[in-house]
C-alpha cells in the first residue's frame, strides 16, 4: 500500500491511525499542501480532486478517507472499525459523520484560504470561525456520547472504532487553533483514552517526517 499524505492534514492523520490500527504496512508518500503539491499535474492524475489523503492498493487508488475506512474494513476485516450491533454502527457511523461531514468541511484549509482571500477575513476572523463551528459541531458530539448510554472508555464502550479515529484529529487540529475544549469532558477523556495506545499516539502530525 502507499499512502499519500501531509502530516497536518486532519482526514491524513485518520488513515495514520486506521492503517495502524488494522496493522497495515505502507509506503508514506508526503504531498505538501503549503507548496501546493496536491495541485500539480502529477497529484491530480492520481486523483483528481487534488486532496489528500489518497491511499493506493494493487494499482487501486482510493480517495476520501471515510470510503477508504470502509474499503479496509471490508478487504482487513479484524480489527473491526465498527462495532457488530446494527443500532452501535449507525450510532457509530453517525459520530464518525458529525466530524467528517459537520464540522471538517467548514474548517479544511481550503475554505480558510477562501475566507481570508475572498471575503478579507483577517487572522483572528478566521480563527473566530473555525472556533465557532469546533463548538457547534463538538457540543451535538459530547451531547450524542452524554445520551447514548452508548460511550465508555472510548465512543461506544471500551473498544475502538471509526468515531474515535475521526475525533482524535479533529481534536488536534481544534487545540492548533486554540479552541477551547474544557466544554467537552466526555471527548477530553476519549482523547486521552485513545492516547494511551499506539495507533493514535505514533501516527501524532509531530512524529510523522514532513512535520515543520
Amino acid at each position: 500500500m502507499d499512502l499519500f499524505t501531509f502530516f497536518r492534514s486532519s482526514t491524513s492523520y485518520r488513515l495514520r491511525i486506521a492503517l495502524a490500527f488494522k496493522g497495515l504496512d505502507y509506503t508514506p508518500h508526503y504531498v505538501s499542501l503549503p507548496k501546493m503539491e496536491h495541485r500539480q499535474d502529477s497529484y491530480l492524475a492520481l486523483n483528481p480532486q487534488g486532496l489528500v489523503p489518497a491511499l493506493v492498493d494493487d494499482g487501486a487508488v482510493y480517495t476520501q478517507s471515510l470510503a477508504i475506512m470502509d474499503y479496509l474494513d471490508e478487504t482487513h476485516p479484524s480489527p473491526p472499525f465498527l462495532p457488530q450491533a446494527a443500532a452501535d454502527r449507525a450510532y457509530v457511523r453517525a459520530l464518525s459523520q458529525i466530524i467528517g461531514c459537520d464540522i471538517h468541511p467548514l474548517n479544511n484549509v481550503r475554505v480558510l484560504k477562501y475566507l481570508q482571500g475572498r471575503w478579507e477575513f483577517t487572522d483572528a476572523e478566521r480563527d473566530e470561525w473555525y472556533q465557532h463551528w469546533i463548538a457547534e459541531g463538538l457540543r451535538n458530539f459530547e451531547a450524542m456520547l452524554n445520551s447514548s448510554g452508548k460511550a465508555g472508555r472510548f465512543c461506544c464502550g471500551d473498544t475502538v472504532t471509526s468515531a474515535d479515529i475521526c475525533l482524535v484529529p479533529q481534536l488536534f487540529n481544534a487545540q492548533r487553533f486554540n479552541c477551547d475544549l474544557s466544554p467537552y469532558p466526555r471527548c477530553n477523556a476519549i482523547l486521552a483514552a485513545c492516547m494511551e495506545l499506539p495507533c493514535f499516539e505514533q501516527t501524532q502530525p509531530k512524529y510523522q517526517p514532513d512535520a515543520f
